[in-house]
């Protein structure tokens, strides 16, 4: 018994002995079996204090990392692929990515994000996809809404993204249609009462507020991301400061007069030279947006291309952009997509639609911060509507469209580069 023991702890020593020196690879190339929970996994990772490489454009934009048990144990759980490697093979890696004729580059992944979600308390986590996507990616992050923005609260976050929110207090201009359902008017009575005890005569002044505020969170080095209309009401709430644009039935009174020659677009992150919709019984906020009809296209041949950038130098666009494929499934929103047009030029496209002059995906700065816009509601439920069941991501674990909101969880964690020029 003594000897099978002393054998036993032999063996156990080599194994653990084996592992030094060791990496892990994490591919996220079509051999990864699940892409989002891989984000996760990297973000617990750093969030535990440990340290990890982006291998931009490296089989799909893989991780790398020093070997760990508990990291081998808890991605055999969650069904996500590993490999191990030599050190002297991730340095062969690393040499290849890094010399001068690959369009590829090595990102140092540091400290993970803090992160809240603009959301109401009450807000179901399918009603947002990226609330879904944290939540299956097992990513930590804290709600936060009106009172916790203009109380400061953004302070203690790095990464915020924006809930399918209309910043410009017209109630989603859900009115025409729903203006009657109990959810709806439920849902003004608590807009109402906030900004009544939040010291506003309108839910319109204070969604406006709001909107500054996460504008100056940018401008001093937080990273922003917005879907659905949460990205051009946004926009149009900060262009419209002191006008009011809301028609009568938002507000009680009718909007002012040339409100539409008052827009300062210098006062926009991502729009300009829009025009906005001061009809009621309008579903469109302005015409940035691209409307189109569910019957005009078929869903088959709705799909929207990632650019490619250099890795050397454009790592930010690089890095937002990583996927296993070039070409991401379309998919609908109250903001379906940006019409390219009304787009400033100091924005990068990350995607586009070819041929229909719109873009899907863009990234810009603002201060010393950043911001990114992906329109679109939910990329794995192409129309989705109110009151539609939610979207369950363990049956799209390699979902292309939800890799694009896990990109920017990790973006904040690179260690930042000087940039080329």
């Amino acid at each position: 018994m003594k000897l099978f023991r002393l054998i036993i702890l032999i063996l156990l020593a080599g194994a653990s002995n084996s592992a030094i020196g060791q990496q892990l690879l994490i591919p996220m190339d079509e051999s990864q079996t699940n892409h989002l929970k891989a984000y996760g996994l990297l973000f617990n990772h750093l969030k535990d204090g440990s340290k990890a490489t982006w291998l931009l454009n490296y089989r799909g934009g893989a991780f790398l990392t020093a070997s760990n048990d508990e990291l081998i144990r808890t991605a055999r759980i969650k069904n996500i692929h590993l490999e191990r490697i030599s050190e002297s093979q991730a340095a062969q890696i690393i040499q290849s990515i890094e010399s001068p004729g690959s369009n590829t580059s090595v990102v140092n992944l540091e400290k993970a994000p803090r992160i809240a979600v603009y959301t109401p308390d009450q807000a179901l986590p399918w009603d947002d996809a990226v609330t879904l996507a944290l939540s299956y990616a097992e990513v930590e992050y804290d709600k936060i809404w009106d009172i916790e923005v203009l109380n400061g609260s953004l302070q203690n976050y790095d990464w915020l993204h924006l809930h399918h929110e209309d910043f410009t207090g017209q109630y989603g201009k859900f009115w025409a249609s729903y203006r009657n359902n109990p959810w709806y008017i439920t849902q003004v009575k608590q807009m109402e009462a906030m900004a009544s005890e939040l010291g506003y005569n309108k839910v319109s002044e204070q969604k406006r507020a709001v909107a500054q505020t996460i504008k100056e969170f940018v401008g001093n080095g937080g990273f922003l991301f917005a879907m659905c209309s949460g990205t051009d009401t946004f926009d149009i709430a900060l262009a419209s400061e002191g006008i009011d644009i809301a028609p009568t039935p938002f507000d009680g009174d009718p909007v002012d007069p040339n409100a539409q020659e008052q827009l300062d677009f210098s006062k926009s992150l991502a729009f300009e030279n829009f025009s906005i919709s001061l009809n009621p019984l309008e579903y469109e906020h302005a015409d940035i947006d691209v409307p189109v009809a569910i019957n005009e296209i078929d869903q088959s041949l709705d799909f929207f291309t990632l650019f490619e950038f250099s890795a050397k130098w454009d790592p930010v666009p690089t890095m937002l952009t990583q996927n296993h494929v070039s070409s991401v499934r379309g998919f609908y929103g109250q903001t379906t997509a940006f019409r390219s047009d009304k787009i400033k030029s100091s924005v990068v496209v990350l995607g586009e639609s070819p041929g229909r002059d719109q873009a899907k995906y863009i990234h810009g700065n603002y201060g010393r911060g950043t911001f990114t816009f992906y329109a679109g509601h939910d990329p794995e439920d192409y129309t989705h509507r109110v009151n539609d069941p939610p979207t369950d991501l363990a049956l799209h674990p390699n979902s292309p469209g939800y890799r694009l909101i896990l990109n920017n969880i990790l973006f904040p964690a690179a260690k930042k580069k000087k940039q080329k020029t």
